[in-house]
């Protein structure tokens, strides 16, 4: 599954002519800052939904990063134009991935970053399509590269995906195996992913396999968390799962009441 994304981010433009993100939220935090994280919506979504909710979270010592995606011609919308991190063809396992617009999508994401303290952990999580990027932008940092060879800059910390998939599953395992530095860092890199098992738009069978196939290549911190009976949306015991295991993975101070 893929999406095409004409925006240009650090190390250059793309064939297809920029395209500009849209507005980016903040939502800043109430106690001591330990973890900055973007965070990504999903297809025809933008940065303020999310940012609304992701403000009622009890973690104090995280800023997150709510930016909006493009809008552009959507494939899978007979060319309609949608907010999108990248473009969209078809929802099968053998659809072409956009590597252009989710290089663009995953350099937007560590430019947004590249101005967080040094002593500040960094994270990328997402929804759907948000959380395809944030996996893409898992294996750009493991490779230390984005699809089109530039360096990739973000120290990553930590990723979280909802409901979403792993784009360029097939070539995984060419990024990782036989360079230690990529196998190391994915050996360390905690990712949760969770699923609902009612999903019509994403199916539960996405999520399980993008698991199979980023623990087959060396993600040894990898969570797989599914939900019965949930749909494409998030729920309180999704978002109570995420907090708790944010707090643990980050060394997070603690949370609030």
């Amino acid at each position: 599954m893929s999406f095409t994304d004409p925006s240009v981010g650090p190390g250059g433009g793309t064939g297809r002519g920029a395209l500009e993100f849209g507005r980016t939220y903040v939502v800043r935090p109430k106690g001591r800052h330990q973890a900055t994280i973007v965070w990504l919506h999903g297809l025809g979504d933008n940065g303020s939904s999310w940012s609304q909710l992701l403000e009622t979270l009890p973690l104090p010592n995280i800023k997150w990063i709510c930016p909006t995606a493009p809008t552009q011609p959507i494939t899978i919308f007979g060319g309609f134009p949608s907010t999108a991190w990248f473009n969209v063809g078809d929802l099968s396992e053998d659809a072409p991935d956009d590597i252009e617009g989710l290089d663009a999508a995953a350099a937007h994401v560590a430019n947004l970053l590249s101005t967080e303290p040094a002593d500040i952990k960094l994270g990328v999580g997402g929804f759907s399509m948000g959380a395809a990027t944030s996996l893409y932008s898992a294996t750009c940092f493991t490779h230390g590269k984005y699809g089109n060879g530039n360096l990739y800059p973000a120290n990553l910390s930590t990723v979280v995906g909802l409901s979403g998939w792993l784009p360029c599953s097939k070539t995984l395992k060419n990024k990782i195996e036989g360079q230690d530095e990529a196998a190391r860092r994915a050996a360390s890199l905690p990712i949760l992913l969770c699923h609902g098992k009612g999903d019509d738009v994403v199916p539960y069978k996405f999520g399980e396999k993008s698991s199979r196939a980023l623990s087959s290549n060396g993600f040894q911190d990898m969570s797989f968390k599914s939900y019965n009976g949930l749909g494409h949306y998030t729920i309180p015991e999704e978002m109570e799962e995420v907090c708790a295991w944010l707090t643990a993975k980050l060394g997070l101070d603690g949370r609030s009441t």
